[in-house]
């Protein structure tokens, strides 16, 4: 879907300082980013973007990542991925985001 070479990721265990510029910058430019290898739990720095907390603001679309709002881009997604077989997501989290499930099995097929 993302053929754009501006395509980034972001794993987890990332230095916080990293992930959050990264995140940051592709908000603000629209590009698309992918968290890699997510576990069931996610870091609250995650939240606003989860919830869709976007503000508009003197014409301009903003989101408050951490203790800084940033210009928010309308072309900017977020993807999460997960190795875990059968995560187990709290129901906060089931309710702000869409899950797909590409596991196939025989059976299914």
């Amino acid at each position: 879907m993302e053929k754009d070479p501006a395509y980034h990721s972001i794993k987890p265990t990332m230095d916080a300082k990293v992930m959050n510029r990264v995140l940051e910058n592709c908000i603000q430019l629209g590009y698309p980013i992918m968290l890699e290898d997510a576990g069931e739990v996610f870091d609250p720095l995650l939240e606003p973007l989860l919830g869709k907390q976007i503000q508009k603001s003197r014409g301009n679309w903003s989101i408050k990542l951490g203790d800084k709002s940033i210009d928010y881009s309308k072309d900017f997604r977020f993807y999460i991925t997960t190795k875990l077989s059968r995560p187990h997501y709290a129901p906060e989290v089931c309710v702000k985001v869409t899950m797909l499930n590409f596991m196939v099995t025989e059976d299914g097929l």
